[in-house]
């Protein structure tokens, strides 16, 4: 039985790492398309071509994300702001959005 915990626990967490390794290939993608669209101007384009594609649809299964219509939106509108993703997950950035909302609230 401490067997088969052990194994299940390791197959888990196994499951995680390769999920986070594929969200990386999703963020990297993201930025290659924000690169693209500063310098072509066809950023958007080029996340909805990856995203549908076979390979995309794979590789966003594999990050544990459903490959819908809605998700290709989601990753066309964040190319389109052009904020990289290593600045849209930072605290900071958090913080000024946050900041932002209030102000246009008020």
């Amino acid at each position: 039985m401490v067997d088969f915990v052990d194994g299940s626990a390791f197959n888990h967490e196994q499951g995680n790492r390769a999920r986070k390794l594929f969200a990386a290939v999703v963020l990297a993608a993201l930025d290659d398309a924000i690169a693209d669209d500063k310098k072509y101007g066809n950023g958007p384009d080029q996340i909805a071509r990856w995203a549908r594609s076979r390979d995309g649809r794979e590789v966003l299964s594999c990050a544990g994300i459903d490959p819908n219509e809605r998700v290709v939106k989601g990753l066309m509108e964040f190319v389109e702001r052009g904020v990289r993703t290593s600045v849209a997950l930072s605290r900071e950035e958090s913080e000024r959005r946050q900041v932002q909302e209030r102000a246009e609230a008020a």
